[in-house]
């Protein structure tokens, strides 16, 4: 059935965990992730979910860990969102190119990874992820998930893709139009090794996380959140 491929995650490796990509390769495929995010939906998953809670309680003082973020974009989506207030934002990243491009925004960037998270417990008031969860296995996504509870004083906030056929053959129409062939075939690849509503609130309760519940976002993405709000 032209379904059946979309009733278990995939666990190929993209081209971007294999690393058969070159450098104007990569140049164009963090330009055009920054599109996917703003056009497709983390911007506004983001606001709804962590920049929201930020609002709720009324917070002028906080710290933010983004865990695997990129060229750093995210982080200044959310620095522009809280003009005045004091906030430290930080950026974690495995790869030399993403740290400096980080760097050069202006931010706070260090190399490690993300599943032995440098820092002490309760570090950070809120740690987040987008687009991450899908690339790892289920043990290291549960690992993830725990690392950032862990660092985390309030809540976490993973964003991701949701894996479902919609999803999967709409980006194949329009994905060949808009974008290099390394970013259409890591795209289609990665809904299929994204998790499922239920996968994912499987794995937070495999996890043990604290409050953790998982909700629908705009075109094909899920918001998982776990932590306690009051930071206690």
């Amino acid at each position: 059935m032209i379904f059946r491929k979309f009733k278990e995650r995939s666990l190929e490796l993209e081209r971007l965990d294999t690393g058969d990509y070159d450098e104007h390769e990569y140049a164009r495929w963090h330009k055009e992730m920054w599109f996917i995010h703003r056009l497709f939906g983390e911007v506004r998953a983001l606001r709804r979910s962590l920049l929201a809670d930020i609002n709720r309680e009324k917070l002028t003082d906080f710290s933010i860990l983004d865990v695997g973020a990129g060229s750093g974009g995210l982080l200044q989506v959310l620095e522009g969102n809280r003009p005045g207030k004091a906030q430290t934002l930080v950026g974690i990243e495995v790869d030399q190119e993403a740290v400096r491009s980080i760097h050069q925004k202006g931010l706070i960037a260090v190399r490690a990874n993300a599943l032995g998270l440098p820092f002490a417990d309760r570090s950070f008031d809120y740690a987040f992820s987008t687009l991450l969860l899908h690339h790892l296995n289920d043990d290291a996504a549960m690992k993830l998930l725990q690392e950032m509870q862990r660092v985390a004083r309030r809540r976490i906030f993973v964003i991701d893709l949701e894996r479902r056929a919609s999803s999967y053959y709409l980006y194949r129409l329009f994905g060949r139009i808009l974008f290099q062939q390394f970013t259409f075939d890591d795209g289609l690849l990665s809904i299929r090794k994204s998790f499922t509503r239920q996968e994912l609130l499987d794995l937070g309760e495999k996890a043990a996380l604290r409050n953790f519940r998982v909700q629908t976002s705009a075109i094909g993405r899920l918001i998982a959140s776990a932590g306690e709000k009051n930071g206690s």
